[in-house]
């Protein structure tokens, strides 16, 4: 009697473990495949242009095999690590501060009403302003609510942004709860864009750059020399420009001529503009953006320009009306709206086939010039790559005596069967580093940890079949039979215990954070390619050896 699957299954099986094997190998290279792959990113920036060191880089690894490596987290790479708290608070200021001369102008046309107006002395984000006629107090309220507009968020539907309230003849201004609340998202999400451009510019690899609660942002980047280094980095103000476009063009040579650039645009793909050197008004002069809606309903983007730079600005697109301009950030254009209509006052609006989410999006890289409010770093540590290479020679120090220890008890319990079962683990432990490799998962140490785990665990359900087997021997069933209900019965016994498993982590991985979630990855993927080549991996190899030497006993 042999023992039967279906040819695809067969094929499958094969396909799925030379795959994990071939995903995996780049990791037993990893300094080569790493310059590698770094020549390769290299050389697609320079437009195909590769230097000597590059070109030798390129040769350390075949083009035809898989290059995809396991990034290596802050503690087995060293690097930085800062824990940054961002001061929120500043923006509601600064908004209202600057909303003073819109209150005050749109109160001047009331004056006959509402009297004198004066600006009085209040707590930060707080705008006070009294009027000398009290009976006019009405008429100034409903001329500073006209100024308040919706707020821009999806939980901030049908409400304004601005809370308006009176206090004896003061009006009293400030932001209203849920303007705080999509400011706070705003200031987040701009604080995050720019420390992520800040940490992309140096070339590290996978930088880890999240937010932690409501104000918080954990920085970890690793390969970078210390924290000080990255609070420098981040530190630094990017450069906005509003420049005259020339011209377009999709030729990544082409000569832009005297004083002028050739910059990529940073949405369209193989898109380049040619702009002037002198821009029209610089980054330093933008006061604001924020996301809005034009007259007709749509997601755009408006944004105030400071004194001098309005007066710049109005009279540049006075003279330009229906030509592009661009807006330029770190030497890539951004965006390049065409002027409709003079600007003057310092105020514009851009318009355009957004999205609510691409207008924030936008109006997040124009305020990206500087960060929007005070950090406070809270925590930060500098992790030395000597640290790093010591958890990596523990982490295979402890893997190598778990896979030994595990394959000997295997070996010496279940004899050959248990050196079916050795096989599986190994084919185990390169399903593992494949799907990390392949879905650019980050390892830790704590990750280490989760995999050393899953080498114990492995073997559980191969210990599950075979004792089963064990006891259908004992009742004198055939040794094919024995095999087949062996891994029947013993299959819910086994998707059972790791699915609880699977469900702690993912706990850990929602509920968790940092290491905790790199332990969970690693659990969570062990515990699928475990339960995969403990099922069908070691039955694959045991229906070839039966069906090829056909004993009539066999000793498990």
């Amino acid at each position: 009697m042999m023992l039967y699957s279906p040819l695809w299954k067969r094929l499958l099986i094969l396909a799925l473990c030379a795959w994990g094997i071939l995903g995996a190998l780049p990791n037993m290279f990893y300094t080569k495949v790493e310059a590698h792959n770094d020549a390769v990113s290299a050389i697609e920036a320079a437009a195909g242009v590769a230097t000597p060191e590059q070109t030798a880089a390129l040769a350390e690894w075949p083009s035809y095999v898989p290059s995809a490596l396991v990034n290596l987290g802050l503690d087995l790479r060293g690097g930085a690590h800062l824990l940054a708290e961002v001061q929120v608070s500043d923006v509601y200021a600064q908004r209202i501060d600057s909303l003073w001369p819109d209150v005050r102008d749109a109160l001047r046309d009331v004056r006959d009403q509402v009297g004198a107006v004066r600006r009085m002395p209040s707590v930060p984000g707080v705008l006070r302003v009294s009027v000398g006629n009290a009976d006019g107090m009405a008429a100034a309220v409903a001329a500073v609510q006209a100024l308040a507009t919706p707020v821009v968020s999806l939980t901030g539907v049908g409400q304004n942004d601005l809370e308006v309230t009176t206090e004896g003849q003061e009006i009293v201004v400030q932001l209203s709860e849920p303007e705080r609340v999509a400011t706070d998202t705003r200031t987040m999400q701009q604080s995050l864009e720019i420390i992520r451009r800040r940490v992309d510019a140096v070339g590290t690899r996978e930088p880890t750059i999240q937010r932690e609660g409501t104000d918080r942002i954990l920085i970890q980047v690793p390969g970078l020399g210390s924290a000080a280094e990255l609070k420098a980095i981040i530190g630094t103000t990017a450069k906005l420009t509003f420049n005259t476009v020339i011209g377009r063009t999709t030729n990544p040579a082409a000569d832009p001529g005297a004083r002028n650039s050739l910059l990529a645009s940073s949405d369209e793909k193989d898109v380049y503009y040619i702009v002037a050197d002198e821009p029209v008004v610089s980054g330093e002069e933008l006061t604001d953006a924020q996301p809005s809606f034009d007259q007709n309903g749509r997601p755009a983007v408006s944004f105030k320009f400071n004194v001098s730079g309005a007066r710049k600005f109005g009279e540049y697109t006075s003279a330009n009306i229906g030509q592009p301009f661009a807006i330029v950030l770190d030497d890539k254009v951004i965006s390049a709206p065409t002027i409709q209509s003079a600007i003057q006052g310092g105020s514009g609006i851009i318009t355009g086939s957004f999205t609510t989410e691409e207008s924030t999006n936008l109006a997040v890289l124009l305020r990206a010039g500087a960060l929007p409010a005070k950090m406070n770093f809270l925590e930060e540590r500098t992790i030395g790559p000597e640290l790093g290479q010591d958890s990596i020679d523990a982490g295979k120090t402890a893997a190598i005596i778990g896979m030994v220890a595990v394959s000997l008890f295997m070996f010496a319990s279940y004899g050959l069967f248990g050196l079916f079962a050795n096989v599986a683990l190994v084919i185990n432990m390169a399903l593992i580093f494949a799907v990390l490799s392949a879905i650019g998962g980050t390892l830790t140490l704590p990750g280490i940890a989760g995999i050393v785990l899953t080498i114990g665990m492995a073997v559980d359900a191969n210990v599950l079949v075979y004792e089963r087997i064990r006891e259908e021997l004992r009742i004198h069933k055939t040794t094919a039979r024995a095999i087949e209900i062996g891994y029947e019965r013993a299959m819910s016994a086994i998707v059972d215990a790791n699915i609880t498993t699977l469900i702690t982590a993912a706990v850990l991985f929602f509920l968790g954070a940092g290491p905790v979630r790199g332990f969970a990855v690693t659990l969570g993927i062990g515990i699928v390619t475990s339960v995969f080549t403990a099922l069908w991996v070691t039955r694959f190899i045991i229906s070839v050896w039966f069906n090829w030497r056909q004993p009539k006993e066999i000793v498990v």
